[in-house]
């Protein structure tokens, strides 16, 4: 079993202090090397944003660092999940022998990975903006908008869909891109009309847009909307109309469906949270160059309905480590770590974007979903679908060698 690093690799600058930062940064020093991660924002990313999906096989990653039963304890399990297209409804299969999906906060998740984090050695430091880097023959040194600079052998670009080290890597580099759809997150009372049944999460077509609900453990029902916008509008932009506005939008949009209409009409201001544009991740040309290196979001970000974003960053993150750990130096790490991911991220990227077209079918496309939803479920083998995706487990005293060894 590998207990140290046998690389020339032994310290990284890591960028990003979202989810694939602080992972990556807590796989490294389990491998015996030092990270240190910086993030541009003053302070934690508490608080930010709704819930979002960690599938078994993220958890059975964050279970390599020691994160996973601490985000067990914060998140909600779904143990069932409903597809609906109008009055039309279906259970879907699911995996056996696999845990749950489990949905957790945005902020808890940020908050559980920093402290893990933090408690194996990692440092933070904060209101550290990249602004560039210049590579050496042996290092890499960062320059953030503060006028400070850090070096370190390795420089790992954990800093999402708006990725900074992206453009380092290559000039050229394609942007995040739009799926046509803001997103929002609402919580209402449960009430004899609005009731779902306990673990089961639905995944509802309406008449002009795809929303989603669940019951949470305190008895609240959570409710996600996927709201058609030609308009690409950041998170800043969408925050700065009142939530009221974004209320009426919904209202309108949703109404005449079950429960979409109870759903929106009974959400306050106060209880919508505004998470801004859907994006995915187009094939990215370059996932490193010299001593830099992407993971996370800011390499492949698959859209929401793969409910794999986050699983997937974490993945990359505990893979990447281990390729700095066994590898003899950052190229063969880098070269590696890209063979062992892309192929998986992009089939699982592939499959996103098969799905949000179909969340705005229109009249024609909605009928055909209702007439045709009782053949897929009929013909759809859910072992092969989703099989490969949820079982995926990494071997982590496996030595990386050549890029497909101890890659479930």
């Amino acid at each position: 079993m590998p207990t140290a690093t046998t690389s020339k690799v032994r310290t990284a600058l890591v960028i990003g202090g979202g989810i694939a930062g602080p992972v990556v940064a807590t796989a490294l020093l389990k491998a015996g090397i030092q990270a240190t991660v910086y993030e541009a924002y003053p302070t934690l990313a508490e608080g930010i944003g709704g819930g979002l999906a960690l599938a078994p096989n993220g958890l059975a990653a964050l279970g390599l660092i020691g994160a996973g039963d601490a985000v067990r304890a914060l998140a909600t399990p779904v143990t069932g999940t409903v597809m609906a297209v109008g009055g039309n409804t279906r259970r879907l299969p699911s995996l056996a022998d696999v845990e749950p999906l489990q949905i957790v906060g945005r902020g808890d998740l940020h908050r559980v990975l920093h402290d893990r984090a933090a408690e194996s050695g990692v440092r933070f430091e904060y209101s550290k903006r990249l602004a560039g880097a210049i590579e050496g023959p042996n290092s890499v040194t960062a320059k953030f908008d503060d006028g400070c600079t850090a070096t370190a052998d390795v420089l790992i670009g954990a800093d999402g869909v708006r990725s900074t080290v992206r453009t380092l890597i290559d000039p050229e580099a394609p942007a995040a891109g739009y799926t046509g759809m803001l997103s929002f997150q609402g919580y209402v009372d449960a009430a004899p009309d609005l009731d779902p049944e306990p673990g089961v999460m639905t995944f509802a077509f309406g008449k002009r847009a795809y929303y989603l609900f669940w019951k949470m453990a305190d008895g609240r029902v959570t409710w996600g909307a996927n709201l058609p916008s030609k308009q690409y509008m950041s998170l800043t932009d969408a925050r700065t109309i009142p939530s009221g506005q974004w209320l009426r939008t919904l209202r309108e949009t949703y109404s005449g469906d079950l429960p979409g209409e109870l759903l929106a009409n009974r959400t306050t201001a106060e209880n919508l949270d505004i998470t801004g544009a859907i994006h995915i991740m187009p094939p990215v040309p370059h996932w490193h160059r010299g001593r830099m290196v992407l993971v996370g979001d800011a390499v492949h970000a698959p859209s929401n309905s793969t409910g794999q974003g986050a699983s997937l960053a974490i993945e990359s993150s505990i893979q990447l480590a281990r390729c700095l750990r066994d590898l003899p130096d950052a190229a063969s790490a880098f070269r590696a770590y890209e063979r062992l991911r892309r192929e998986r991220v992009e089939r699982i990227t592939k499959r996103g974007a098969r799905t949000n077209s179909a969340k705005t079918p229109g009249p024609v496309g909605r009928k055909a979903m209702h007439a045709l939803m009782p053949i897929f479920f009929k013909v759809m083998n859910f072992e092969k679908v989703m099989g490969w995706e949820q079982r995926y487990q990494i071997d982590w005293d496996a030595p990386a060698m050549d890029g497909t060894s101890a890659d479930g």
